[in-house]
């Protein structure tokens, strides 16, 4: 909704109605559908153009508060299908049904998708707060911290596993993700900190063949994209924007031989042809230039005190990009991601050494361009910070 003209609409249903609390969080009996029906028919005689239905919030597993049993779960998404086939004439006009937007559990959702069976949902659905809840003094160390950054990719590998091996009509989701539970946390959700965590797990959902990914939130809280009361974009807005403009769908795989706090995506690019590399600096000591060679092999010269350390490096971290640059191509794009005065709790981010902030009529996105660079020249990547760099016409079998 921020970036097309074209609005996406999910409703959430409640699937909690007409059942009853058992014992603690677990819920018995029977769905209530009549609500949904009303509500679906509703929606339908007024023309909204509805994408997708979600049937639950967050009682998979465990649950948060409350939680149903996943065979049961499984029996009331059939009902919902049933009504949505019924209200929705054609099968083009018919939404998408999302299920069950909670925490994966690898058993459960097995369980879910081999109740419902063959075709019922269309997008398993999960939520991500991987770094804890808004009270952890300690959130600023786990988003620099790649051991722990790295735990969130058993659950995109798990959720791609299940996907394979019970439902490989249905496709990955993150329907809801914040980092931080509990609202987050002030000065760091909503500052420069943030978007090293938002964008690694962009990479990351992306590398798992997630299709969709919804940010908690837009306005709300301190992880909105816009500031609740003055609705000024944090810098998670901007970041997202780039990514939304550079990064394209194809997903291309990188071996990384190189220390682990620095962290690399690949895309085909998304406006033009060759690719696009996402660099992520989680040290806040030592800055890298990683060279990229026309034979795709990649080294990396590590800067720390002043002093340069040639590393392992990157080698051969792209063989998969292509023979070699276009000769047509001696340029490249670089888009550089920092805090402003070096604060990485500071609510105002820099592209490129220029703060990103709204034109004099507060509402103008300001131009986000790029540096240009010699294609073959190192790119620069400063301690605690994050690039774009585009290789366009960049020969990748992959992307053409």
């Amino acid at each position: 909704m921020i970036y097309s003209k074209k609005q996406v609409i999910t409703f959430g249903l409640n699937a909690l109605h007409g059942r009853y609390n058992v014992q603690r969080s677990f819920w018995a009996g029977k769905w209530n559908s009549t609500n949904t029906y009303d509500f679906v028919k509703y929606t339908i005689s007024k023309g909204y153009p509805i994408d997708s239905w979600e049937f639950g919030n967050e009682l998979s597993g465990h649950g948060t508060g409350a939680r149903v049993d996943a065979k049961l779960y499984g029996k009331d998404v059939t009902e919902l299908k049933s009504i949505l086939r019924q209200l929705y004439r054609t099968p083009l006009s018919q939404p998408l049904l999302l299920a069950p937007g909670g925490f994966f559990d690898q058993q459960w959702y097995t369980q879910l998708l081999q109740t419902s069976g063959h075709g019922v949902v269309n997008a398993l659905t999960h939520h991500i707060y991987n770094l804890g809840g808004g009270d952890d003094v300690h959130l600023m160390r786990k988003i620099v911290d790649p051991k722990y950054l790295d735990r969130a990719e058993d659950t995109y590998r798990d959720m791609q596993l299940t996907l394979q091996r019970h439902g490989t009509w249905a496709s990955s989701w993150v329907s809801e993700s914040g980092g931080v539970f509990n609202n987050g946390r002030q000065l760091v959700s909503n500052t420069f900190m943030n978007s090293i965590w938002y964008l690694d797990q962009l990479g990351m959902a992306s590398k798992y063949n997630t299709k969709v990914f919804c940010r908690q939130t837009l306005i709300g809280g301190n992880y909105g994209l816009l500031d609740t009361q003055t609705f000024l974009p944090n810098p998670d807005y901007y970041s997202a924007l780039l990514w939304h403009r550079l990064m394209g769908n194809g997903v291309l795989s990188v071996d990384i031989n190189a220390p682990r706090k620095l962290r690399a995506y690949a895309h085909c690019s998304k406006r033009h042809k060759g690719i696009t590399i996402l660099l992520i600096n989680l040290s806040n000591s030592t800055g890298y230039n990683v060279n990229l060679q026309n034979d795709l092999n990649v080294s990396v010269e590590r800067r720390s005190g002043g002093h340069r350390r040639r590393g392992g490096g990157l080698r051969r971290a792209v063989s998969w990009l292509g023979s070699k640059p276009s000769s047509e191509s001696t340029k490249r794009d670089e888009y550089h991601l920092t805090a402003k005065d070096g604060d990485h709790q500071s609510r105002t981010m820099l592209l490129n050494g220029v703060p990103l902030e709204l034109g004099e009529d507060g509402t103008s996105v300001p131009a986000m361009n790029p540096v240009p660079a010699a294609v073959d020249s190192p790119v620069h990547l400063a301690p605690t910070s994050i690039a774009f760099v585009v290789l366009p016409r960049f020969e990748a079998k992959a992307c053409s």
